[in-house]
């Protein structure tokens, strides 16, 4: 018996009837949610993603010219490691991240996430970022540059002036803009290291400054407030002019902020002299720094252990008040070591560049 053959066949009549319009709806719909979510995911998003960035050996080179040049005074090339380290940052001014790009950031163990307003002011163009972070960079350097000869006894000059006054300072109405400080209790200011202690010696007591005003000489009367930490203040936003005996140039572009202070300072100090600092190891690190080598903390801790890490570092050398940011966020096979002051990170990197033990140095 033959079996019957199912054919399927084709009817020009049967296709040309009009589909049932609830298809056609779905098939608008459809359509119409697929380019809404693609445009929803393609949106510029109000945040910033903060990422690890590239590191920069201090005493390595830059497209084949040392990073760190020194003229007018003997100098070394020394071997090692002693990296600054960075943060990528995308959005904001600089050009808007996508919804997609939030998404993933936020998902990312290694990235952060944060509000556009909470790290740019309303109105903030790209002109005064790049503005911003160069002024940074430059104050940041040479800073590091007088750090590091102060570390070595060098002598040079520093010239302080009043760039602006704190909320509820103790020199409002006293202190003016521009004025230029010269002495304090009769003392030459040679460094703001001199001016501190001059603050910390008289215990809160009335100083006397002597200081220059529209090219004027003339006296004026502070008594400085205690912080919440015990220091002694002025209450007043200090700009440092320096003069030093030879040339020290540093070759970094596109690079800003001021959190590479320590790192230049320490580049600076091994180019100085003769010998390895690091022992050759890989170090890097992180940390403002002022003219007297306090090593101040910085944004972004947690990239850069991860940035240093994978550039391979074995040591990372972090402010000693960014040590609550460590912590929890140390990848593995990476050193911390706490540092206050030049003098620490100098103490440090000898140390473990000679094979000592990580746990005689400081740690978060």
């Amino acid at each position: 018996m033959t079996q019957p053959v199912h054919v399927e066949t084709y009817s020009p009549e049967e296709s040309a009837r009009p589909r049932d319009p609830r298809f056609r709806a779905m098939v608008v719909s459809g359509s119409l949610a697929v380019v809404l979510c693609a445009a929803a995911v393609l949106l510029p998003s109000p945040y910033i993603i903060e990422s690890p960035g590239p590191t920069f050996n201090t005493i390595g080179e830059i497209d084949g010219r040392p990073l760190i040049e020194v003229e007018g005074r003997e100098s070394f090339l020394p071997e090692g490691e002693l990296d600054l380290t960075t943060v990528l940052v995308s959005g904001g001014p600089n050009g808007q991240v996508n919804v997609l790009d939030t998404f993933r950031a936020w998902v990312d163990p290694d990235a952060d996430v944060l509000p556009e307003q909470l790290v740019y002011p309303e109105g903030t163009t790209p002109s005064d970022v790049q503005e911003r972070n160069a002024v940074a960079m430059t104050s940041s350097q040479e800073a590091a540059i007088a750090a590091a000869l102060s570390h070595e006894g060098i002598a040079y000059t520093e010239e302080l002036a009043v760039a602006g006054l704190a909320d509820d300072s103790a020199a409002e109405g006293i202190l003016e803009v521009g004025d230029i400080l010269r002495t304090v209790d009769g003392r030459e200011i040679d460094t703001i290291e001199t001016l501190r202690q001059s603050l910390a010696d008289a215990k809160g007591a009335e100083a006397t400054l002597g200081i220059v005003r529209d090219g004027a000489a003339t006296d004026v009367r502070v008594t400085p407030k205690e912080s919440a930490e015990g220091e002694f203040q002025l209450g007043v936003l200090l700009a440092s002019t320096f003069e030093f005996p030879f040339d020290v140039s540093i070759q970094l572009d596109n690079v800003g902020g001021p959190s590479a202070g320590t790192m230049f300072a320490l580049g600076i100090i091994d180019t100085l002299t003769e010998g390895d600092l690091t022992g050759g190891r890989h170090f890097a690190g992180t940390g403002t720094i002022d003219s007297s080598g306090v090593v101040g903390p910085i944004g972004g801790i947690a990239q850069k252990l991860v940035g240093a890490r994978s550039a391979g570092a074995d040591f990372f050398l972090a402010p000693a008040d960014n040590c609550d940011e460590v912590v929890g966020n140390i990848p593995d096979g990476l050193t911390v070591v706490k540092v206050g002051t030049l003098d620490d990170a100098v103490d440090a990197v000898e140390t473990l560049g000679a094979g000592g033990d990580p746990a005689a140095v400081p740690s978060c």
